[in-house]
């Protein structure tokens, strides 16, 4: 249910902003992102893991309170982050 940390690692090269990068909004939204993709595609054949629809719930949440700072802090970033990663608008 989880990434791999090939996965992982790739994700965050793909997004950081700088070398060695693991922190900043983009790569957490990204991580967060695969994760909730990996999720939701475990509930297809799983529909009554409600323990795990829990845990999607959150990491929903959080990716929207990180969309949320990061386009406060920076818009044209924010709006970049979410065209590569296609989400909404």
């Amino acid at each position: 249910m989880s990434i791999t940390v090939e996965e992982k690692n790739r994700v965050m090269k793909e997004y950081a902003t700088k070398e060695g990068d693991t922190g900043s909004p983009e790569v957490q939204v990204a991580v967060l992102s695969s994760r909730i993709a990996t999720l939701t595609e475990h509930f297809k054949t799983h529909k009554k893991d409600n323990h795990s629809r829990r845990g999607l719930l959150k990491m929903v949440a959080q990716r929207r309170k990180l969309l949320d700072y990061l386009r406060a802090k920076e818009e044209s970033r924010y709006q970049d982050l979410i065209k590569r990663l296609g989400l909404r608008r």
